[in-house]
């Protein structure tokens, strides 16, 4: 005789039809009978925490950079979100450090720095002088991945590790409680404009089990396909940061864009 819980999870699969109806299924996320508010995997309400929004800025006007940063720092952001690209790693290439040199003469809103590239160790030493909050390495990339931990904790800069759309969480297991997020991304890196992966909701709803269990102060950042619709979902299964590139730049009023974000 099958568990009653495990039972009413095979019986929802039956009645998918999108995201938020895979992340409602979730076995940590069932609802108990009389409960009155969700909870998250950590038993804490879903007010528990305001959503961290960092604007990519991929997707951002280059002709009119510094309007563009300004427009989403009066926005209310938490953090600027910077894709570095090299070619290899992705098709696709994106802002040096001589250009970002120049954003704290504009604001003092933290850089989030995300590298796609091959040779992270060479560009974690070029960019490190920017002093960002967050540096952000890919799993797939790395062969020294501790190591590369390493040196940008002795930066000063707090390390993420990032994991690619058909990548499992399993790789993470040993490393979790050396850094301080993981970034998951929800689309195929390299360009903006990607639509949301359905999948990548079953993937942070098991990545937060994990950190509950390894390192309960680790964040979840999410970066693709972000928008007023999925963000809920994403809240539900405990993300505290999401990237969110057209979605806010491609919107006349980014502070709305912004604040339909922050829930």
């Amino acid at each position: 005789m099958l568990d009653p819980k495990f039972e009413k999870l095979l019986h929802s699969l039956k009645h998918v039809r999108d995201i938020d109806d895979l992340a409602n299924i979730s076995m940590k996320n069932i609802d108990i009978e009389n409960q009155k508010e969700p909870l998250f995997a950590n038993n804490t309400s879903s007010s528990a925490t305001i959503m961290q929004v960092a604007p990519s800025l991929l997707s951002a006007n280059f002709l009119h950079l510094e309007e563009e940063i300004k427009s989403v720092v009066e926005g209310g952001c938490d953090l600027l979100h910077i894709d570095v690209m090299d070619g290899h790693f992705v098709p696709n290439m994106t802002l040096g450090p001589c250009v970002l040199e120049q954003i704290p003469h504009i604001t003092q809103t933290p850089l989030d720095i995300h590298f796609m590239v091959e040779n992270a160790d060479f560009f974690v030493d070029l960019y490190a002088p920017l002093q960002p909050k967050y540096m952000s390495v890919h799993i797939e990339s790395e062969c020294h991945l501790h190591r590369l931990i390493q040196k940008i904790r002795a930066y000063g800069i707090s390390p993420s590790v990032v994991i690619n759309p058909h990548t499992t969480i399993d790789g993470l297991k040993y490393i979790l409680a050396d850094i301080d997020m993981v970034l998951v991304m929800s689309v195929n890196p390299g360009f903006g404009g990607q639509q949301f992966i359905p999948s990548t909701i079953e993937k942070i709803a098991d990545l937060k089990e994990m950190i509950l269990m390894r390192n309960p102060q680790c964040l979840i950042e999410v970066d693709g396909g972000i928008n007023e619709t999925n963000i809920h979902t994403l809240k539900n299964v405990g993300v505290d940061i999401v990237v969110a590139g057209n979605y806010i730049f491609k919107q006349k009023n980014r502070k709305v864009a912004i604040q339909n974000l922050k829930i």
